[in-house]
């Protein structure tokens, strides 16, 4: 069962603003626990009540929260500052990320443009080469290049077999995977 959503806004019962003042502060110093156990950091917490301003409550104790407060200022403002982001580097950042994936996406779908256009000029025969414009001749010239070099080094990387490939009917095909014996017997395409 789910809770129901909260209206964040202040409570104008008193008693109902104490109790949930009680419950959020228990469970804030819960979280505060949990974190340090899981994570193996020191962290602290100081929370000042409405109903006792002058005496706050301290986790783990008053002595523990001093010795993090003082260890954080002890720690000099380039180390504090150091994983820090001010708005604009973090939107320039995402900006550029961003458009790194537009530029890789649009080579994407350009080599993807020449393949399909490659494809049609030889399967069909076609002769839209020539009323495309030179950009389009540029790129299906170099998509072309590199197809070519991607052949010849898997050429380069599996050498021609001397032998012809050996093809089986289904029903030698069956015998030789159920016997597992190997078939020398070899055919030739017509």
């Amino acid at each position: 069962m789910t809770r129901a959503k909260i209206e964040l806004a202040y409570i104008t019962d008193p008693g109902k603003r104490k109790a949930t003042f009680k419950k959020r502060k228990n469970g804030l110093m819960k979280k505060i626990s949990e974190i340090t156990v899981l994570c193996g950091i020191d962290a602290c917490a100081v929370v000042y009540s409405p109903d006792v301003p002058n005496k706050p409550e301290f986790w783990p104790s008053e002595s523990g929260a001093r010795s993090v407060i003082s260890k954080f200022n002890g720690v000099s403002e380039s180390e504090k500052t150091k994983k820090m982001f001010c708005q604009e580097s973090f939107i320039r950042q995402r900006i550029d990320k961003s458009q790194e994936q537009l530029k890789k996406l649009k080579n994407e779908n350009r080599k993807r443009e020449i393949s399909l256009l490659m494809c049609e000029y030889l399967t069909h025969g076609s002769n839209n080469l020539d009323s495309n414009n030179i950009n389009y001749l540029k790129d299906f010239s170099f998509f072309t290049d590199q197809n070519l070099d991607e052949i010849r080094n898997k050429v380069t990387v599996h050498p021609a077999q001397e032998e012809t490939p050996v093809i089986y009917s289904r029903g030698e095909q069956a015998q030789a995977q159920g016997h597992g014996t190997n078939f020398s017997r070899k055919r030739k395409l017509n």
